[in-house]
């Protein structure tokens, strides 16, 4: 009975999988699975799924099999004209909120985008210790007392000098009897990322491009977080000065000035230098912008920071240019212009929440 209740669960597994798969693209467009994210799980609405079964009719009513019918009749009643039918005793389709963890939404995801595991830099490792019992020993602190073992030896030094008595079987443990787990320090080499997100906040930035860095950012960290053990997420917003914020300050945050973005690529490269050296991390600088920027000498200015100070220490670079009516959308055409042949370098033009799940493949696609 168990063995088939585990693979009827598995059936079920694999029905949902294929729903959330059929509509993945709808999910990360809308943002609904963000809104219902827990802890370490997101809640998805899914149509009800009904095992299927046979439905028996009325032994009386005549038909094909049971009666009259000729080859070409169509089975059943045939669809009513609009407006014509009763009031019905029958519920529609009911949607069920559904369970599933974030690892396993980062392989779905993985698999309809087609996404390459990333290999960590090899001089990423950071070994931390993880401690395991492997034995049994005579001394040790109280706190790891095997009780079991202790009694038993207790039981057996008292039945060898025959001081013990079955019909009151008291055992008192003695201090050569207190057996002691054992443990043994393991190395166990962790590999830890940094996602720098950083986004121009300036007017031109309105609330529907911060809904779609918002939308994207949830899925590059859910990606990136099935990939690495340990990910830290760091938010720094510019306009025509740069400053680190928290997540919430991050997607709330609503200016009104220029635009210079080397303000915040200067304040990156400070955040790496002074706290992920690169042979540590892996670093993952994320920007999104309209693509207006203040002058070409900043523009130079960004790319000489790229080139000197980012690109060296970065895994990967990615530039989003969310579209909006008031940017001019020039700063991609740059970057294009001096990196069109570094493959740190990944710019995707976002036109709308349409287009969010192609643009996580062409930031993701190439497992840096």
């Amino acid at each position: 009975m168990s063995q088939r209740i585990d693979l009827d669960h598995g059936r079920f597994r694999q029905i949902i999988r294929g729903k959330i798969k059929q509509n993945l693209r709808k999910y990360i467009s809308q943002g609904e699975m963000i809104a219902r994210k827990g802890k370490d799980t997101v809640s998805i609405p899914l149509p009800q799924v009904d095992l299927p079964r046979f439905k028996w009719g009325d032994k009386q009513g005549g038909g094909v099999g049971q009666g009259d019918g000729q080859v070409g009749d169509a089975l059943g009643q045939g669809p009513e004209k609009p407006g014509q039918g009763e009031a019905g005793d029958r519920p529609g389709e009911h949607m069920v909120e559904l369970e599933v963890s974030l690892a396993e939404l980062a392989e779905i995801m993985g698999e309809e985008l087609e996404l390459p595991r990333i290999q960590p830099k090899g001089t990423e490792k950071i070994i931390a210790w993880k401690d395991r019992f492997t034995g049994i020993r005579t001394t040790g602190p109280e706190s790891l007392r095997h009780f079991r073992r202790t009694f038993r030896q207790a039981l057996r030094r008292q039945v060898a000098l025959g001081t013990y008595d079955p019909k009151n079987p008291v055992i008192v443990p003695i201090r050569d009897d207190k057996r002691y787990r054992s443990w043994r320090s393991d190395p166990l080499p962790q590999s830890n990322a940094v996602i720098i997100y950083m986004m121009d906040v300036s007017g031109s930035m309105g609330d529907e491009q911060k809904e779609i860095v918002r939308i994207e950012s949830f899925w590059i960290d859910t990606w990136l977080r099935s990939q690495y053990h340990g990910i830290e997420s760091r938010y720094i917003i510019h306009d025509a000065m740069a400053k680190e914020v928290d997540r919430d300050t991050f997607f709330r945050t609503r200016e009104s000035g220029g635009t210079m973005i080397s303000s915040a690529y200067k304040l990156c490269a400070k955040m790496i230098e002074d706290e992920y050296p690169s042979e540590l991390w892996n670093i993952y600088p994320f920007h999104f912008s309209d693509g207006d920027n203040w002058s070409i000498d900043d523009t130079h200015a960004c790319v000489e920071l790229l080139k000197q100070k980012i690109l060296p220490a970065a895994n990967l670079f990615a530039y989003g240019q969310v579209e909006s009516p008031y940017g001019s959308g020039q700063f991609i055409k740059d970057l294009a212009e001096h990196f069109d042949e570094d493959e740190r370098v990944v710019t995707s033009e976002i036109k709308g929440k349409d287009a969010i799940m192609d643009s996580i493949k062409e930031f993701l696609g190439k497992g840096r």
